[in-house]
């Protein structure tokens, strides 16, 4: 099994009594290594020298450390430790708390001239961040701009949106949340009771509950058994019943002792899902972790010996993957970033009296020496008369001259004493700034392709070596009937284009469409390369689909010539998933164009709405192209749910079921696939992990449908 490499809510949920412990600490001094480890120096009247790290990158983890184990201090000190050792030198250490039962954990500093608060973010891209005692934001090692919430310098800290505690949901909120699920009980309580996988599987171990259990199928005990595991799981934490292990993978002989065995996980109290793993009993949580993660980077560390044994390739690649996928998901956030400075150097423009009202006001006012705070008591006292100008603004920061304005919902920063244009090209110029960070992320996520495609050259290499080991995995493979198999193995895969309509055509070729107005807009703006087809129905309410002719990572070209099978499955992909289907009707008219011929820029007199763009030039219509869509179940390369128009579906999937227009409900004719499928297949389990009814109708037309040979 894979090494763990961040800390999970459970974890944090232990650590946060045995870290209390600490309090009243003196902290030293700040280090910062690289840009996503903290390490702070602290020192206690009973315990002497405390170290504590705090990491925030590919590890993502927050414990003491051995002192010896610390990493030399870096040279000199960046301005974001500066920041720290002037904010924190002297302060006593007041606590620790999780944010509710997120992966956040809040450190308190206390000294007489304020309070400091540091919030470590131990999730997706990771983050620390330096608040006052009211959660003004001081800095941050990374600046987050999303609509959901903003942390940047000089704004208020925004948590993430709530998630449910399993740890205090109450008997009621608890059967609600599983009678709302269409999943099995183990994804149920991964997500939707938000446990995570391991801490899910071992609820279900510990209650006596088949993981692999449909919703459907589980009844008033089966949720007793889950509800009792869950507090007693939460009455240890509460209570710091711990039993800290430590857990190795055997060596290659079996034995405990062999050097060769590395670790793969820490916990709090020992795991049934853990039984067959080797484990070292710890005193205390924060010592297995501490133990932990030194030896983890020790076995990265190591090589095996080409000449004497097999490298393990598998690891190496999985570790490329995910670093692929850590950088597509950066460069989705760079492009989120970017789109919406620009749509706030808009709203600028498009409230360009009311914006210069504010400034402008601010501007006299200075001129006059009159001082800030009478300033935002002038706005105060203006919103409270309705004026809409002094109801714009929600918070001057007089420190730095920076006035935050509230338009159209959109929170924006303006520098008080520039003008309304010098803001928007603030914000413009800005924008460019991290549309260039997408394109080093670009480049990055290249090399590390190349990494990939070399480490699999490399195993392919290995492999032909022994050519009498590869014949018979050939004859295995010839022999293999995924359908009769007792126990088919899951390799995932979440793709980039996953969250959109999909499916490859039967030449190999990607096509994407939009689920809503949202995604429509993000093909054409994000998505939309030179070489690509778009297709739209005549019909209202269709999806922008789009015929890819190389992957985004890849440099785009209009010299590919798109083959007529292809553009021809792609449309009747298109009015498949179109209003044409939840019409009922089995036909309709698809046009095709080129990728330079869409724009979003209307002409004078035209508006466009969300989702909506503008064609320039001919269009090539497909005129009757009929509805057709197949769902299957793939078994390899990838174990996953597939659909889209029959002809491409059914030579990549191990079995389809074809639909068409229909009256039943798409949740109701979900759940008859499902069914389907499960009978089909003797490994029943694999069915219920893989194509539940919600991953199912994920693939199926909107509007009724049925099962075409009923």
């Amino acid at each position: 099994m894979d090494p763990k490499r961040e800390l999970t809510s459970v974890d944090l949920a232990a650590l946060v009594g045995e870290l209390g412990a600490y309090e009243g600490a003196k902290l030293d001094k700040a280090y910062l290594y690289g840009d996503d480890l903290v390490r702070l120096k602290m020192r206690d009247f009973d315990r002497g020298r405390i170290e504590l790290i705090l990491e925030v990158g590919e590890i993502k983890r927050a414990h003491t450390v051995a002192p010896e184990r610390v990493p030399d201090a870096p040279g000199r000190p960046p301005q974001f430790a500066m920041m720290l050792r002037n904010r924190l030198s002297g302060a006593d250490f007041a606590g620790v708390e999780q944010y509710e039962f997120d992966r956040i954990l809040e450190f308190v500093f206390e000294r007489e001239d304020g309070t400091t608060r540091l919030i470590v973010e131990l999730f997706g891209q990771g983050n620390v961040a330096v608040t006052d005692g009211e959660y003004e934001v001081i800095d941050c090692l990374e600046t987050v701009r999303l609509k959901s919430r903003t942390v940047v310098p000089g704004s208020r800290y925004e948590f993430p949106d709530s998630r449910l505690n399993p740890l205090t949901v109450s008997r009621e909120a608890f059967d609600l949340e599983m009678e709302d699920s269409d999943t099995d009980v183990v994804r149920t309580l991964a997500t939707q009771l938000n446990f995570g996988g391991l801490y899910a599987e071992e609820i279900c171990t510990r209650a006596g509950i088949e993981k692999g259990m449909d919703i459907a199928d589980a009844d008033e005990d089966d949720y007793d058994r889950l509800y009792e595991a869950i507090e007693r799981l939460a009455l240890d934490l509460r209570n710091a019943n711990f039993e800290p292990r430590l857990y190795l993978e055997d060596g290659e002989d079996g034995d405990d002792d062999d050097e060769s065995a590395r670790v793969v996980d820490a916990t709090p109290f020992p795991l049934e899902e853990h039984a067959e793993l080797a484990a070292e009993p710890y005193d205390s949580f924060l010592a297995a972790l501490d133990d932990y993660f030194f030896r983890l980077e020790l076995d990265d560390e190591e090589e095996p010996d080409p000449t004497t044994q097999k490298p393990d390739f598998g690891e190496e690649i999985a570790k490329y993957e995910r670093i692929i996928d850590q950088q597509q998901g950066a460069i989705e956030g760079f492009e989120q970033q970017a789109d919406e400075l620009r749509e706030q150097a808009e709203l600028l423009y498009a409230e360009y009296g009311l914006v210069d009202d504010i400034l402008s006001t601010i501007q006299d006012a200075r001129a006059q020496d009159r001082p800030w705070d009478e300033i935002e008591a002038r706005f105060e006292e203006g919103a409270e008369r309705g004026i809409e100008a002094a109801e714009a603004v929600v918070g001057i920061d007089s420190s730095e001259g920076i006035v935050t304005v509230d338009i159209d919902g959109d929170r924006i920063d303006l520098v008080a004493h520039d003008g309304v244009e010098q803001n928007a090209d603030r914000l413009y110029t800005e924008a460019k700034r991290v549309a260039e960070k997408k394109a080093g992320a670009l480049a990055a996520i290249e090399d590390t392709r190349e990494d990939l495609e070399d480490a699999k050259r490399r195993r392919d290499e290995w492999d032909a070596d022994d050519e009498g080991d590869e014949q018979a995995d050939d004859e295995e493979a010839e022999e293999k009937n995924w359908l009769e198999m007792p126990s088919i193995p899951i390799r995932e895969n979440e793709p980039w284009f996953d969250r959109f309509r999909w499916f490859h055509t039967s030449d190999g070729y990607l096509v994407i469409g939009g689920r809503n107005a949202d995604q429509n807009e993000d093909l054409v703006k994000k998505y939309l390369e030179p070489g690509d087809k778009v297709l739209h129905t005549q019909a209202h309410g269709g999806p922008v689909t789009v015929l890819k002719a190389t992957d985004p990572s890849e440099a785009s070209s209009s010299d590919i010539e798109l083959p007529d099978s292809s553009i021809e499955e792609a449309a009747q992909f298109a009015v498949s998933y179109a209003s044409v289907w939840k019409d009922g009707r089995y036909a309709g008219d698809v046009y095709a164009v080129d990728s330079d011929q869409v724009t979003k820029t209307p002409e004078s007199g035209e508006y466009l709405e969300k989702g909506g763009f503008a064609i320039r030039g001919d269009r090539t219509y497909h005129r009757d192209t009929p509805v057709g869509v197949a769902v299957g179940i793939q078994c390899e390369p990838y174990t996953r749910v597939i659909g889209g128009p029959p002809s491409a579906i059914e030579g990549q999937a191990e079995t389809t079921i074809e639909l068409e227009p229909g009256r039943y409900a798409q949740a109701d004719t979900a759940k008859r696939l499902y069914r389907r499928f499960r009978d089909q297949f003797a490994d029943e389990s694999f069915v219920r992990k893989i194509a539940s009814p919600d991953r199912i109708q994920h693939f199926m037309p909107p509007g009724g449908s049925r099962i075409a040979e009923e």
